[in-house]
C-alpha cells in the first residue's frame, strides 16, 4: 500500500517548492459555456502576496483516496498535500494539455481546416471515437474537443499537422517538458492511449501552471458543452467537457483535464480559485469513475474549513 504524505504548510519559508517563482494573476470567466465563443480574460494585477494560513480546527487532516496526489497553493508555489509526490507512472490524457501547449507554441493559422484520416485512428487500443474519418473541423475546434471531451483523434490529427509532422510534436512536448524542469516526465505520442507517457504529481503541477497562461487552453478545459459539424454529412452532434465539476455553480475553474487508461487509473488536474487562492490540484492513479471528482470536492471542503486569507505587503 502506498503510504499517504501529508506535507504542512511552512509559513516561515517563503522560498517555492520548485523552480521558477511566478506571480500568477486570477481569471474570472463563466462557469457555465455551452458554445464554442470565447470571451476575453481579464488579468487583474495584485499588490499583495496571498498565502495559506492555518487556522485551529480539529476536523482532522486532509484524506485522499487517490493514490499519488500533489495540493499546492499556485499563488506561492506552497504545497498543501502530497502523496507519493515523485512517483513515475502512466499520465493518459493528461498529455494533451502539453500537446495543446506545443500546437499552440508554433502559432498555427487555428482557422485552417483539419480532416480527421485513418491515420488517426487508435490501433493500439482501439478506443472510441466520435469523429470519424472524414470529419473537418477547424484547428481551434479539433484543440476544443482535444481538451474539453478528450477526442483522441482530435490530439492526434493536431500533431499530425504539426509542423514537421508528428515526430516534430512530440519531440517539441519532451523539449517543453524539459524547458518547464520535468525531470521525470515522458511523452511518446500526443494521446496519453500509450503508457510509456508517464510523469509525477510534482512534474504535472508544473504543467498546470504553465498550461494555465494559455488562455485558450484556460477556455477550452473550462468549456462545459458545444456543437459540432460531425462526417460527411457534417450533423451536428453536442460534445460535453469530461469533467462534470466544470458545471457546478460551486466551482470556479480556469483550468481541468481529466485522463484514463487502464495502466494509469482515473486521473484529474485542476486549477480553480478556492477561498481567494488559486489551487492546483493533481489526483493520479484513483479508481472507480468518482474518486478523482470526490477527492476534488474534499480538497475544497477542507481548504474552505481550514484556512483563511492572511495578506502580506510584498516587501
Amino acid at each position: 500500500m502506498m503510504k499517504r504524505l501529508v506535507v504542512a504548510l511552512i509559513l516561515s519559508c517563503s522560498a517555492p517548492v520548485w523552480a521558477h517563482h511566478h506571480h500568477h494573476h486570477p481569471i474570472h470567466h463563466p462557469h457555465h459555456r455551452t458554445g464554442t465563443h470565447k470571451k476575453r480574460i481579464a488579468h487583474h494585477h495584485h499588490s499583495h502576496q496571498r498565502r495559506l494560513v492555518q487556522t485551529d480546527t480539529a476536523s482532522g487532516p486532509l484524506r485522499l483516496a487517490s493514490g499519488a496526489a500533489l495540493i499546492m497553493n499556485a499563488d506561492n508555489n506552497q504545497v498543501i498535500y502530497a502523496k507519493n509526490p515523485d512517483a513515475q507512472m502512466p499520465i493518459a490524457s493528461i498529455s494533451k494539455l502539453m500537446t495543446a501547449m506545443v500546437v499552440l507554441d508554433a502559432h498555427p493559422d487555428m482557422n485552417e481546416p483539419i480532416t480527421i484520416t485513418e491515420d488517426d485512428v487508435d490501433t493500439l487500443r482501439h478506443s472510441m471515437s466520435r469523429l470519424p474519418v472524414g470529419t473537418t473541423l477547424p484547428r481551434s475546434q479539433m484543440l476544443l474537443l482535444a481538451l474539453m471531451a478528450s477526442e483522441n483523434r482530435a490530439a492526434h490529427a493536431l500533431a499530425r499537422t504539426y509542423p514537421g509532422g508528428l515526430g516534430k510534436a512530440v519531440a517539441a512536448m519532451n523539449t517543453k517538458a524539459v524547458s518547464l524542469g520535468m525531470e521525470h516526465t515522458h511523452f511518446i505520442d500526443p494521446t496519453g492511449l500509450h503508457a510509456e507517457n508517464q510523469s509525477t504529481p510534482n512534474d504535472l503541477a508544473r504543467m498546470v501552471k504553465a498550461a494555465q497562461h494559455y488562455a485558450t487552453i484556460h477556455e477550452d478545459t473550462t468549456t462545459a458543452a458545444g456543437l459540432f459539424s460531425i462526417g460527411a454529412r457534417h450533423r451536428e452532434e453536442a460534445f460535453h467537457n469530461t469533467d462534470p465539476l466544470v458545471r457546478n455553480h460551486r466551482w470556479d475553474i480556469d483550468l481541468s483535464k481529466t485522463g484514463f487508461i487502464n495502466e494509469a487509473g482515473k486521473c484529474l488536474v485542476l486549477e480553480a480559485r478556492i477561498t481567494d487562492h488559486h489551487i492546483i490540484m493533481v489526483l493520479m492513479h484513483s479508481s472507480g469513475s468518482y474518486t478523482r471528482f470526490g477527492d476534488a470536492n474534499r480538497v475544497r471542503a477542507w481548504i474552505d474549513a481550514h484556512y483563511h486569507e492572511q495578506v502580506a505587503s510584498v516587501n
